[in-house]
């Protein structure tokens, strides 16, 4: 998939736990647990709106676009 998800670095550099991050967006663990390791295939805006807010980042702090070989 092109589109690569930060977000397993960003909570080590926040040193925020999944659990807590789950209550802080308000998103089951299960479906943060599905974005962190990049099995989503979307993603909704107030989700990555959340995120953002709760991490203190921008998207592009997140998602990274990589072209496939």
């Amino acid at each position: 998939m092109p589109i690569l998800i930060h977000l397993d670095q960003m909570m080590v550099k926040r040193n925020i736990s999944l659990n807590e991050l789950s209550a802080r967006v308000g998103i089951t663990l299960s479906n943060l647990s599905i974005i962190k390791n990049q099995k989503s295939k979307a993603i909704r805006l107030d989700t990555m709106e959340a995120l953002c807010k709760a991490l203190n980042c921008q998207p592009a702090d997140l998602f990274e676009y990589m072209e496939e070989a």
